[in-house]
């Protein structure tokens, strides 16, 4: 199959809106390929695009979009608001400023990007209640469709539920072999939180891992579709990033086979505790 277009599947939040499963991520420092996100949109049917304020791309990532042609209702952007901008005002403001640099009218989901605000005098849970009410509100007035966190923990999750109203639609977190937190799994999904996966082939540590090669030689596919179908598999909405076309193609092509009940236990079985990313755990 070409394009992932028609066979890319949807996971359903709990306002009933449809995330697609794979998405492809952008980040800074070089994160980021006018060209590859236009040709992930035209050529690889991609439809569901992930930046962030901190990446420094909304920008031109909002020119590929319209450059794409594609109809803004039949696109997923997601961007995240950064620390320097958490408290009430700064966050709607932040927000605001995000949907003008893309260019669009609302966003289809709004993150805060990192549980650690950092805002001298003022513990953190005070300051990401007081952010969240302010994406509870551009939620209520429609600037964004779905809200959400990322880097969160459970004790983060927990403290939010009690201080606020609307619980986040999404927590997207590191997740790869080597990463699996399935305690915070499990609790997303019990709080109807939509999980989903960044870092999924490891920042490449997982791609010249032996299992992961046994298996890409036993399905007769790359290694970085192994380890994105077996985060599909596990139901994690995905998002590699690339800026090379024909890995982004590669990274598509993940809906055409599946992978074993003992080969996704033999992933399942990878899991170090290893960060790529940063690390959430000594966020209070």
């Amino acid at each position: 199959m070409h394009s992932i277009e028609t066979t890319c599947p949807k996971v359903a939040l709990s306002n009933g809106l449809e995330i697609p499963i794979l998405g492809l991520g952008t980040s800074h420092n070089g994160g980021y390929s006018h060209d590859t996100v236009l040709y992930a949109l035209r050529e690889c049917g991609m439809r569901h695009i992930d930046t962030a304020t901190r990446y420094g791309c909304e920008e031109q990532l909002g020119r590929a979009v319209r450059e794409s042609g594609i109809p803004r209702r039949d696109l997923w952007l997601t961007t995240k608001l950064w620390p320097a901008d958490y408290g009430f005002n700064s966050a709607k403001q932040a927000c605001r400023r995000s949907c003008s640099l893309l260019g669009v009218e609302y966003l289809d989901l709004y993150l805060i990007h990192w549980p650690d605000a950092n805002v001298p005098g003022r513990s953190n849970r005070e300051v990401r209640a007081e952010t969240w009410r302010a994406l509870e509100e551009l939620y209520d007035e429609g600037l964004c469709r779905s809200i959400g966190v990322s880097n969160f923990l459970m004790s983060h999750l927990r403290e939010l539920k009690e201080d606020c109203g609307v619980v986040p639609h999404v927590n997207q977190v590191e997740y790869h072999p080597f990463q699996q937190p399935e305690e915070l799994q499990t609790y997303c999904h019990q709080e109807g939180i939509v999980f989903e996966g960044y870092c999924p082939l490891a920042k490449g540590q997982a791609l010249s891992h032996p299992v992961v090669l046994q298996m890409a030689q036993k399905y007769g596919r790359t290694p970085s579709q192994i380890c994105i179908r077996w985060s599909l598999q596990n139901k994690v909405v995905t998002i590699p990033k690339s800026t090379k076309k024909e890995r982004v193609m590669e990274n598509c092509q993940v809906f055409g086979f599946e992978l074993e009940g003992a080969d996704m236990a033999l992933l399942g079985s990878l899991h170090d505790g290893r960060h790529m990313s940063w690390d959430p755990t000594h966020v209070e």
